[in-house]
């Protein structure tokens, strides 16, 4: 066995902490890692669905990241610069330890760090600017900020139209934007406006959550239409008015609004790009079993990763492949340095809920890698599965940060 290795994990997000989490049970205490983002927090991205409409607050779904520090952890606050994935070398500069006068003048530190093996979780890039008009024209509800910024406007609502829009037809968590309409309408109708409120859907791709195959995304559809909501397909975004609250499509076509929730476009980071791991998929290729990149000693797993499937479409961009994906890699990694234990590989097995209002959630799950279609299973909303996700958002804050 290796004396000392360090295991260096890029990002902080739901793939970078079970990593580092799943690293830390396996690994002797020898052995270094540290986890390095920009962010202080770790933010339970599924709730910002529950924020928006005022259930949630910044508190309740975000932990500081230097709790890892108690279970071995290291934690580095910082902005990546460079990416040397031949030598699985990262300059990082480090944020400034606190908010004082003195703290900001010092500015942050420049810092190499090395590793023995390098697992970037780094997640995508949000792009709103790539549209003309839509970052000034509406709310991100990908965003905790954005959230924020549509449960204020909501509370000033009082009726009128409301469009949730797509803004390019692959985006992560592909039920949100149908669960953002379902639980905005919901909303409205608490509050006693939805009498006097519409919600349209303008969506890029041609039905919802595609890569579930034709007969679950006609099911979403139909959830989605039955609660009232007008669904557009294949509305794909050029510019946005927020003067005229305008919105013009590729097709012709224009909607108005008098509130935009949207999705916005997704890249994958400049340091990513910059450090030559993407293909002309715009995304990291990997191993689809061991998530393995073609640099020796380095791994991503989760949104940064691009897995193409038999039929046609990439692996969705979800928490439940990026946690499912570190667990595998860090096994994978800890096996290497320990040499104990056999091999594990991702089968592209996952499941979400898909919150439709009124208490209710439905629950899809099933095997992406099954060929030639996804083998998936929807079940319809009800209670039970609400619940489940209400008791998910609490394990997951409890269990790993």
């Amino acid at each position: 066995m290796t004396e000392h290795t360090s295991v260096l994990v890029l990002g902080g997000g739901v793939g970078g902490v079970v990593a580092a989490r799943s690293l830390r049970k396996e690994l002797p205490g020898q052995h270094r890692i540290v986890v390095v983002d920009r962010q202080r927090d770790h933010l339970f991205a599924p709730s910002l669905l529950w924020l928006m409409t005022g259930k949630r607050t910044r508190d309740r779904i975000s932990r500081p990241l230097d709790r890892l520090a108690r279970r071995g952890i290291e934690v580095i606050h910082g902005e990546i610069s460079r990416i040397e994935p031949d030598t699985r070398r990262v300059h990082v500069v480090e944020q400034p330890l606190g908010d004082d006068p003195l703290s900001r003048r010092l500015g942050g530190i420049d810092r190499d760090l090395e590793a023995d093996h390098l697992v970037v979780s780094l997640g995508v890039d949000l792009a709103p600017e790539t549209i003309p008009g839509l970052a000034d024209a509406g709310h991100n509800f990908y965003t905790l900020q954005g959230a924020e910024g549509l449960r204020d406007a909501l509370a000033e609502f009082n009726g009128g139209r409301i469009v949730i829009l797509t803004a390019t037809a692959a985006y992560k968590c592909p039920a949100a934007p149908y669960e953002a309409a379902m639980l905005l309408l919901d909303h409205c109708r608490r509050r006693g406006i939805g009498d006097s409120t519409k919600v349209d859907l303008y969506a890029a791709e041609p039905g919802p959550m595609g890569v579930t195959g034709p007969e679950v995304s006609a099911q979403v559809r139909r959830i989605v239409e039955n609660q009232g909501i007008s669904f557009h397909p294949e509305h794909q975004v050029t510019q946005v008015d927020p003067a005229a609250k305008t919105i013009a499509f590729a097709n012709g076509a224009t909607a108005s609004f008098d509130l935009l929730a949207y999705v916005p476009p997704h890249r994958a980071p400049r340091v990513v790009r910059d450090a030559g791991l993407l293909d002309d998929s715009g995304w990291i290729p990997v191993d689809r079993a061991t998530l393995h990149t073609r640099f020796p000693g380095v791994d991503a797993i989760g949104d940064i990763t691009g897995i193409p499937l038999k039929m046609g479409k990439p692996l969705p961009k979800a928490g439940v492949f990026a946690e499912r994906q570190a667990e595998v890699v860090a096994h994978n990694v800890a096996r290497t340095i320990t040499n104990k234990g056999e091999p594990a590989s991702f089968d592209g097995h996952g499941e979400c809920f898909i919150e439709t209002g009124g208490g209710k959630a439905g629950f899809g799950a099933g095997d992406f890698y099954a060929e030639p279609l996804p083998q998936i299973t929807l079940h319809r909303p009800s209670r039970r599965w609400h619940l489940g996700k209400l008791i998910f958002e609490q394990n997951w804050l409890r269990r790993h940060i």
